[in-house]
C-alpha cells in the first residue's frame, strides 16, 4: 500500500474516531448525567418538597415555576433592604428572653417573585450540629417573623422578577439569637 494511502486511512479514523467520542459526551451529558432514578440524593441542592412544605398554600409560583438560587441561595441579595434592617426588625419583633435553648434554627423556603415567602422547611440542631428540637414556641416565633413578606426582596433574573431558594439560619444561644446566616 502507498505511503499517502496509509496517511489517508489514519488520518481518517482518527477524525471518526475524535467524533464518536464528542457525541458520546454530548449523549452522556444530555441524556444520562441528570439520571436520578438510582442515585441516594434523587433532587438538586435546593429541592423543596412542596407538598410536605409548611405554608405551601398560601402563595403561587409565579410564570413558568422556574426556581433561581437553587444551589446557594439568593444570600444577602434575598433580604429587602438589608441584612441590618432584617437584624433590627428581628430585634423588634423577637426577644427569646422567655427561652434558654441553644442551637441552629434553620428555615429552607422559596420565595415566589412578588417577594412572598413559602414552602418553609424547617431544620433544627444543636449547638453541634446534631439534629435536636428546640422549644416549640421558639421555632414558631421565629417562623412566624421569618414567614414575612416585608424581610424579602422582589428579585429580578433576565429582567423579570422570578422564584427563588433562599435560607436563614439562626444561631441561638440562651435563647437570644447572636448570629444569622447569611
Amino acid at each position: 500500500m502507498k505511503k499517502w494511502v496509509k496517511i489517508v486511512l489514519f488520518s481518517v479514523l482518527g477524525i471518526i474516531l475524535v467524533l464518536s467520542v464528542f457525541v458520546g459526551y454530548f449523549y452522556y451529558k444530555f441524556e444520562n448525567a441528570y439520571d436520578t432514578n438510582d442515585k441516594p440524593y434523587k433532587n438538586y441542592i435546593g429541592y423543596i418538597a412542596q407538598e410536605k412544605a409548611l405554608l405551601n398554600d398560601v402563595y403561587t409560583l409565579c410564570e413558568d415555576g422556574d426556581i433561581y438560587h437553587t444551589y446557594n441561595g439568593a444570600g444577602l441579595e434575598g433580604y429587602n433592604g438589608t441584612k441590618r434592617q432584617f437584624r433590627i426588625n428581628l430585634t423588634e419583633n423577637y426577644t427569646g428572653n422567655t427561652f434558654n435553648d441553644s442551637g441552629y434554627l434553620n428555615f429552607r423556603f422559596l420565595v415566589n417573585c412578588d417577594g412572598n415567602p413559602g414552602w418553609f422547611e424547617i431544620i433544627q440542631m444543636n449547638l453541634n450540629l446534631e439534629e435536636k428540637e428546640l422549644n416549640p414556641k421558639m421555632v414558631d416565633s421565629l417562623f412566624s417573623f421569618s414567614a414575612l413578606p416585608k424581610n424579602w426582596a422582589q428579585l429580578e433574573f433576565q429582567e423579570e422578577p422570578g422564584n427563588y431558594y433562599m435560607y436563614v439560619s439562626y444561631r441561638i444561644e440562651n435563647g437570644k439569637v447572636v448570629e444569622i446566616i447569611p
